[in-house]
């Protein structure tokens, strides 16, 4: 088998393989900022709540 040829798919590899993390990272990153910024949706109060009442006689 050719060394070089070798070296070059193992480089390959290794660098998918960081590729990969790297994205990974950055998705996780991205889901845990849209998770928080739905939190602070849900817990900021909303200016018409509590202000008017629906009834029907």
């Amino acid at each position: 088998m050719d060394i070089a040829a070798l070296s070059i798919g193992m480089n390959q590899a290794a660098l998918a393989q960081s590729v990969s993390i790297a994205l990974n990272k950055k998705i996780m990153e991205t889901s845990q900022q849209s998770a928080n910024q739905l939190m602070e949706m849900i817990q900021a109060p909303h200016p018409n709540l509590g202000k008017s009442i629906d009834f029907k006689v």
